[in-house]
Formats: C-alpha cells, structure tokens, sequence
C-alpha cells in the first residue's frame, strides 16, 4: 500500500539581542546557572514586562525575509501551563493576533524540485529555563538563564511531503534568517529547535490524517532521521488495522526510536488569554517599511545576481551566495580585479577550505587577486600558485614576492626553454623518431620531461609551440 506524506515544521529562533525579551537581563549563552536572572523572569510578584525594542524589530525583519505580510496590530498573550522550569506558570506568547502571517519559503525538493512552503505565521514569544537532568544524581536541576529569551515561532503550513523535503526547508529557513543576521541558528546552543507534525494519508485525500509531534532534534540531519522513524510508525500501525493517536513523540537519536512523551495539547488547553500587563504592539507601516528596507540582500537574488552579473553556473553560484561572508569575499576578490570565473574557482576551493577551519579568510581579496592575475598573466602556473597560497596565509608577503622566493616564477624566454627542450630530445632519440612517425600522443611525454628538467619553471604555453617546431625537424 502506499501512503503520502503529510508534515508541517514548528521553528524556534532565538533573536540575537543584547538583552531578554520583557527585561534587561543579557541574552547570552554559557553563563553560570541562574546567574542571568531578575524579578521579572523569576516570575516574582508586582515585576512587569516591557517589551523588547530590538527583539520586535528583528522579529520584523525575519517576517519580511519570509516574504510574511506584518500586522499593524499584535497582541501578546498568556500561554498557561504549569513545567518547572516556567515559574511565572505561563509564557508570554501571541496566539490569534500574531505579529506576521502568510510568508513563503523556496527551497529545492529532492523529489519534486523547487517548491514554495507557505510561513502560516511568525510571532514573538519568550523562552522558559531549561531543565537539567544530568547534574544531580536521581534529581531534576532548573537553570533560569534562558528563561524570557527572545524567540520567534515560525509555523509553516503542512506542504512538506518528505522528511528530506523538511530538511531542505530548514536548511534555507536557517540560510534566510542567518542572511539576515536576525538569529545565529546554532542548534547546539539551542537559539534554534524544531518541532515536527505528521500524518500520513492515501494519495489523493484531501482529509489529513491524524499527526504526531515529534521533539528532541538537535540536528537538521536527526530531523529527517526522525521523521522516516515515525513515518514507518504510522504506516506499520495502520496497516496492522491500528489508529494513529494525537501524541507528542520524543526522538532517541543514539538509538533511533521514538517514544510517547503526552498526548499532544490544543490550542484550548493552554487558556491563551491577552497579557493584562502588556498592551497591544502597534507598529506604523512607516516603521514596518524601514524594516523591510534594512534586510540586506536576501540568498535567492543574490544566485540570481551572481549568474547573471558574473556568468558563472547554478551551482556556483549557490555555493558562493550560501553564506554572507563567503559571498562578501568573492565580491571583494572580482572587484579587487580577478576574473569571475576563477575566483570563484579559488575561494570555493583553497579559501573555503581554511574558512571552514578557521571561520575567517586567510589571504586578503586583494592579495588573492593578485595570484590570480599571475596565473592569467603565465607568470606562474596554477600549480605553482596553489603552492603560493599557504605561504600568503602564513605570512604579509605579495604573491609575486612569494613566488620568486620559492622559485616558480615561469620560464617564457625561448633561447632557455629551446636549451631545455634540446637536451630532452637529445636524451630520447627513440621516443623522438617515434613522434615523428605519427605517434601524437608523445607530445604529453614531451612537455613531462621538459617541465621537470626546469623545475615546473618552463611556460605550458610557450613550451608546446617549441617543441612541436622542434621535433618536426629532421
């Protein structure tokens, strides 16, 4: 039998402020537990929240990157219910008036190509602490430093039909909104979590069918893993004549299974009412605008640019435009004057690799320019240049300096390459006279003894033409 796939994504982001959502307390990781505290993320009587001016502005700004029409008029509500790590017993959330609904998210298909996700919403929230079940033998430790972080909550529409599909979805969803520089997206310090809805159906239903919520991914790569596990669940229990029931499922990534947490909650069980203490967010379309205006250029017409200002590939230029300083630098290198084309060849080959290292680029656009002018010119070849380029990384020296040191400065004066080809010919008498009776492909062999009589020093380009004048003569 077959069955479709039906699943829809919950994404919390954790907005890069300074400070917390509804206090002043920092907003930063790795401190000491409970150290990041006050009155009002404790939760204590008579402290009252004052929004955050930098979390609603950013929280605009990843709305509009999702292509999200943003309201004019949001409310903040109560989410109630009782966890430990929550002391106030609600979090401060927005429920049926959100700050921005209706975006779309392009992303590729393995199966099926490009599609469009639809966002059903993005609003603000605040975060709760954090429990700790690994610090205490046989007790449960609460940490309050994360609570009242701000989040935004982005739900997207049940359009995905694959967990590879959810997969790339967030994969260009965390792209969008690290571009945008509204969030860092690092899943292992949690400023990025993803709960999953599923359901499957038979092809051609309209009906969706009962889902499941699946938690406890830490990696976009556990995400898939887990939605293929629960996915087989379901089939397995429906097709042995079971139901599906309307639980919240927790993923054990060392030992791939999945396990009931709760029967999964309702809007209605968390009695959302708006926050007494906070008044409606009313943002002017003015204000809104100037948001939108402050997003830099977004992944997907930075591809498109690229292909058609530099004439590169598709590839290439999704390669280039996946990060913002990977694409910054490439910009750099073209206009500190290489060719597109090359440059490109170089950051995604020997820059990117010490980026991926480092997280930064060992040798300056302009230097780098520079290197790849030598090999354009023949003053050097690409070989010799890929053996330049660890020492611009050691060391401040120009790449011609760099180049003269190490001796691979190209040999393009006849009277020396005609020596060196002379001697060669005259040490392979036999291989010569075969050339000359028709075996062509001796010509490699040729330009292999003459490169390496010259230490890699002769010019490819102007050895060929000698050589070829040279064992035609007779």
């Amino acid at each position: 039998m077959t069955w479709e796939t039906v699943i829809g994504l919950e994404v919390h982001a954790q907005l890069l402020t300074k400070s917390k959502m509804f206090c002043g307390c920092a907003n930063k990781f790795g401190a000491p537990p409970n150290t990041l505290v006050c009155p009002v993320c404790l939760g204590l009587p008579g402290a009252l929240p004052v929004p955050n001016e930098q979390a609603i502005r950013l929280a605009t700004q990843a709305a509009r990157a999702l292509g999200c029409t943003v309201h004019p008029r949001s409310i903040f509500a109560r989410k109630n219910y009782f966890y430990p790590d929550l002391p106030k017993g609600y979090q401060i959330s927005q429920f049926d008036q959100p700050l921005a609904t209706g975006g779309t998210i392009w992303c590729e298909s393995p199966e099926r190509g490009r599609i469009g996700i639809g966002v059903t919403r993005l609003h603000l929230e605040e975060d709760a602490g954090k429990s700790l079940h690994d610090r205490l033998p046989g007790k449960t430790a609460i940490d309050l430093n994360r609570a009242g972080t701000p989040l935004v909550e982005i739900v997207s529409e049940p359009d995905l039909r694959s967990p590879a599909e959810a997969r790339a979805y967030l994969t260009t969803l965390k792209q969008i909104l690290v571009y945008a520089e509204v969030s860092d997206c690092n899943m292992e310090e949690g400023s990025l979590r993803v709960d999953a809805n599923i359901s499957i159906r038979r092809p051609g239903d309209s009906k969706l069918g009962t889902k499941a919520e699946v938690k406890n991914m830490n990696s976009f790569a556990n995400v898939e893993r887990a939605l293929i596990v629960e996915h087989d669940r379901q089939v397995a229990l429906l097709e042995s004549g079971g139901r599906v029931e309307q639980v919240t499922m927790l993923f054990n990534a060392a030992a791939g299974t999945v396990k009931p947490m709760r029967s999964k909650e309702e809007s209605h069980d968390y009695r959302y009412f708006p926050d007494p203490d906070l008044p409606p967010l009313v943002l002017t379309p003015k204000w809104i605008e100037e948001q939108h205006a402050a997003l830099p250029e977004l992944p997907e017409p930075k591809r498109e640019r690229f292909m058609t200002r530099y004439a590169i590939t598709a590839y290439d230029a999704g390669v280039l435009a996946a990060e913002r300083p990977v694409a910054d630098y490439f910009e750099s290198v073209v206009g500190a004057g290489a060719e597109a084309k090359a440059a490109a060849n170089w950051v995604m080959g020997e820059a990117m690799s010490g980026y991926n290292e480092t997280g930064r680029f060992g040798v300056s656009a302009e230097r780098l320019s520079k290197l790849i002018g030598l090999v354009k010119e023949g003053v050097v070849s690409l070989q010799a240049a890929k053996r330049v380029y660890p020492e611009l990384v050691a060391g401040n020296e120009e790449p011609r300096a760099v180049a003269d040191r190490l001796g691979l400065i190209q040999v393009g004066d006849a009277n020396t390459l005609g020596a060196w080809v002379a001697e060669v010919l005259a040490a392979n008498p036999s291989e010569v006279e075969r050339f000359r009776g028709g075996e062509a492909k001796l010509m490699g062999f040729f330009v292999g003894l003459v490169m390496k009589k010259s230490g890699g020093k002769a010019d490819p380009k102007a050895l060929q033409p000698l050589l070829t004048e040279k064992l035609r003569k007779k």
